[in-house]
C-alpha cells in the first residue's frame, strides 16, 4: 500500500470530480441514479442535509450500487468519502441503510468487501461506516436480524453476522500488525469500543484470542492523543469485563497490574473512572480481589478519594470499591494477611508474628513463587525507614530460621547475614534486639532456639 494513500484525508477525495455522466453511458449507473448524484454532489451542507431528510433511502440505495457495481480505486475512495460526510455530520443517518425500501439490497456486502480489499483510506473508511450501520440497525428480539432480506432464496445476503465476524477478524489483524503505522491501532481500538456492546462481537472477540491483544496498549499515557488510546482500550476491558468467558483471559494475563498501574498515574478523569469502574466488576470475580490487594489497591483508592473529582459515579464507585476490599481482607486466610502486609512494606506486631501455630502451618507456603515473600522481607531490611517494620522483619527472619528444616542455608544463600548484621547497631533498641536474635538463630540453628525466644 502506498502511504500516499494512507494519509488520504476526507476533505482531499471530495476534491475531486467524477465523471458519472460517463458511468451513465456504460450503464453503470441509472438515468435516476445520475440525477440524484448531480442534484447532491458538491452542494453545500445544509442543502445536503435536506436532500437525505427528504429521500435519504434513495441516495443511499446510489452509494451502495456504486460501491458494488464500479471498481475504479478513485471513484470508490469518493462514494466512501461522500458516506463518511455524511455520517459524519450525523451518525443516526446510519438508520437509513436499514430502511424498509433497501430490504432488498445487500447494504453490509460492498463495505465488508472493502473492508479487505482496498487501500488504507478504503479500509478504514469501511470500517468506520459497518461499525456505525452495526449500532444503528434495527434490534430483534432474538438478537438476530439480516439486511436485505430478499424472496430469491438462491441469492447469498450478507447477514449481520457475517458483518460482525468479519469486522472482528479486520480489527485483530490491525491490532497484531497495523496496516497502516500510526492509524491501525487506534482505529481498531476506536471500533471495538463501541462493537464490543455487541455480545455476537464479545464472543467473536475472546475466541479469536483478542483479549489479550488488548492488554499491552493498557499503559499510562502521556500525549492527548495516546490518552485518547488508552481511554477507549479500558472502555474495551471495561466492557468485556461484563462478559463471564472474558475473565479467564482477564485474569491470566497482566491485565490487572496494568490497570492499576494506569489509574495510579493518571490524573484525566475519564480514565479514573472507566478504570475504576472495570476494577469495581471484577472485585468479587475468581481471584481477583486477593490480586487486587496485592497490588497495593486498597491505597491507591485511599488516595484517589482524597483526591476532588467532579463525576459522582466515579466517587460512588470508589467507595464501593474500598467496601469490597475491606470485605476481601476479612476473608483473607491468616497467610494471605501475612503476605499483604509484607507486600506493602509495613509490618506491625499482629499476632501471628509470634504465634508458633501460624508458623507451623505456614512454613512450606513460604517456598512459593520461589521464596517470593521471604526475599520481599529480606529487601524490607534494606529500604524500610520505620524502626517498627525492621524489628519486625528481622523478627521473622529468625522465625523463619526456626521452623524451616533449611532455613538457615535458604536464608544465608538469600545474602540477608550482612542486613541484620547491619542493624545490630542501629539507633533503636527494638531493632537491635530483633536483629540479634536473627543473627544468633542464623549462626547457632535451631537447637539454642528456645533459650533465645524473644
Amino acid at each position: 500500500m502506498t502511504m500516499d494513500h494512507a494519509e488520504l484525508t476526507t476533505e482531499q477525495v471530495l476534491r475531486r470530480d467524477i465523471p458519472w455522466e460517463t458511468y451513465m453511458t456504460t450503464k453503470l449507473i441509472t438515468g435516476t441514479g445520475l440525477q440524484l448524484l448531480r442534484r447532491y454532489d458538491k452542494k453545500a451542507e445544509n442543502y445536503k442535509a435536506q436532500l437525505l431528510d427528504d429521500d435519504g433511502p434513495s441516495y443511499i440505495r446510489v452509494f451502495v450500487s456504486i460501491l458494488r457495481d464500479i471498481f475504479k480505486e478513485e471513484t470508490v475512495e469518493y462514494v466512501l468519502a461522500l458516506i463518511d460526510e455524511m455520517l459524519t455530520a450525523n451518525p443516526k443517518r446510519a438508520r437509513l441503510f436499514h430502511d424498509k425500501s433497501l430490504a432488498s439490497e445487500d447494504t453490509y456486502e460492498p463495505f465488508l468487501r472493502l473492508l479487505w480489499k482496498g487501500n488504507w483510506f478504503i479500509q478504514e473508511k469501511s470500517c468506520k461506516i459497518l461499525s456505525l450501520l452495526v449500532s444503528a440497525r434495527p434490534k430483534v428480539h432474538d438478537g438476530f436480524t439480516t439486511n436485505g432480506e430478499t424472496s430469491d432464496s438462491k441469492k447469498k445476503v450478507t447477514t449481520i453476522d457475517d458483518v460482525l465476524k468479519g469486522l472482528v477478524e479486520w480489527l485483530c489483524a490491525q491490532l497484531k500488525k497495523p496496516y497502516h503505522p500510526s492509524r491501525g491501532i487506534p482505529t481498531a481500538i476506536n471500533c471495538l469500543a463501541t462493537l464490543l456492546r455487541e455480545p455476537l462481537v464479545r464472543s467473536s472477540f475472546v475466541q479469536v484470542d483478542g483479549v489479550k491483544l488488548l492488554v499491552p496498549l493498557i499503559s499510562p499515557a502521556s500525549t492527548q492523543q495516546s490518552m485518547q488510546l488508552l481511554y477507549e482500550t479500558c472502555l474495551c476491558v471495561w466492557l468485556l469485563s461484563y462478559y463471564e468467558p472474558a475473565l479467564e483471559y482477564l485474569a491470566t494475563s497482566r491485565a490487572l497490574p496494568r490497570l492499576v498501574e494506569v489509574v495510579k498515574g493518571s490524573t484525566k478523569e475519564k480514565v479514573v473512572r472507566v478504570v475504576v469502574l472495570t476494577v469495581r466488576n471484577l472485585l468479587h470475580k475468581g481471584n481477583f480481589g486477593a490480586q487486587m490487594v496485592d497490588l497495593g489497591l486498597p491505597q491507591i483508592v485511599q488516595s484517589l478519594k482524597a483526591q476532588a473529582w467532579s463525576d459522582e459515579d466515579l466517587l460512588e464507585a470508589l467507595n464501593q470499591l474500598e467496601e469490597g476490599l475491606k470485605d476481601n481482607i476479612k476473608k483473607l486466610s491468616s497467610f494471605d494477611k501475612y503476605k499483604q502486609e509484607v507486600l506493602l512494606g509495613h509490618l506491625d506486631w499482629s499476632p501471628m508474628h509470634k504465634d508458633p501455630i501460624f508458623w507451623r502451618e505456614n512454613i512450606t507456603t513460604f517456598e512459593e513463587n520461589d521464596f517470593q515473600i521471604l526475599r520481599v522481607l529480606i529487601t524490607i531490611l534494606d529500604t524500610a525507614n520505620d524502626p517498627r517494620t525492621l524489628a519486625v522483619a528481622c523478627f521473622d527472619l529468625s522465625q523463619f530460621i526456626q521452623h524451616h528444616p533449611a532455613g538457615r542455608v535458604i536464608v544465608t544463600d538469600l545474602k540477608a547475614k550482612d542486613r541484620v548484621m547491619k542493624l545490630m547497631n542501629h539507633e533503636n533498641g527494638e531493632v537491635t534486639k530483633n536483629a540479634l536474635l536473627c543473627i544468633q538463630r542464623l549462626f547457632l540453628g535451631a537447637k539454642y532456639a528456645s533459650f533465645l525466644q524473644v
